[in-house]
């Protein structure tokens, strides 16, 4: 029996049993200049997630990823710790985590407002 495989963001995910989650995000902090976006979008694509970021009037980092549990997991914690190179992170907020059966987006991308 073949294994099925999906096209996400150019690369191809392999079935895994793993569960595909989306989950919303906030990133609170010096999160904006600093190429923030730029840099969750690299490496969403890097652990084969989808979905959108954009800055926010308020001064915060707004988006949405949707993937493997696992690799969710990996960017949560990138958005909690880690960052751009030059940015300092107070908080990231996560909400709305469900459970989908299939990707609502095909690429991760900046969203402008």
């Amino acid at each position: 029996m073949a294994t099925a495989a999906k096209t996400v963001g150019g690369a191809v995910m392999k079935g895994t049993g793993s569960t595909l989650m989306s989950i919303d995000f906030e990133v609170f902090g010096k999160v904006q200049g600093v190429f923030f976006r730029k840099y969750t979008v690299r490496n969403s694509k890097k652990h084969g997630l989808v979905g959108w970021v954009q800055n926010t009037s308020h001064g915060t980092v707004l988006g949405q990823m949707q993937g493997a549990a696992d690799k969710i997991k990996i960017m949560k914690q990138w958005l909690q710790k880690e960052g751009s190179p030059r940015s300092k992170i107070q908080k990231a907020e996560f909400r709305s985590e469900r459970v989908i059966t299939e990707l609502e987006h095909d690429t991760f991308r900046v969203l402008r407002p």
